[in-house]
């Protein structure tokens, strides 16, 4: 389907506008996707970016405030995204040695465990793409989006 079937909208202001709207509107079309697979597993889209950085770490700990660099929504309260991890005995804190100031938090096996569990299931519904779009095509967006950050 087009963006204009999809929100109803016949005409754009210029093509601009047109992949502006397309992008947001896809943006949380693959947010909701992710939604529902993460919602079986109790976790969030936010809860997942920070264990796949934990485990990125491992087996060293890191800083919250690391952790806050490397999130990919930039808005996310990381504190409380790691507080509801820890309750969920998926990573674990750990004291910073060379500041008691800052806490390190690692992964727990069980948020190993967790990972290994979706990883496979998103890693097939990312490859279900390819029924719609080439490789080529995916590095191709990827390129432009790049380029298009790099307007700010």
């Amino acid at each position: 389907m087009s963006i204009e079937t999809d929100i109803k909208q016949k005409k754009f202001r210029s093509a601009y506008q047109r992949l502006a709207i397309n992008l947001t509107y896809t943006s949380n079309w693959l947010g909701y996707k992710q939604l529902e697979l993460f919602k079986e597993h109790d976790i969030t889209s936010q809860q997942y970016n920070v264990l796949r950085i934990l485990r990125g770490q491992q087996p060293n700990a890191i800083k919250v405030s690391d952790i806050a660099e490397r999130m990919l929504d930039k808005n996310s309260n990381t504190s409380r995204l790691i507080d509801k991890l820890l309750a969920k005995n998926l990573a674990e804190r750990t004291s910073c040695p060379s500041d008691r100031r800052a806490v390190d938090v690692k992964i727990t096996r069980e948020g190993l465990d967790l990972l290994s569990v979706i990883d496979p299931i998103l890693e097939e519904w990312e490859n279900g793409m390819s029924a719609v779009i080439t490789e080529e095509e995916a590095e191709l967006m990827s390129r432009l989006l790049d380029k298009m950050r790099e307007s700010e």
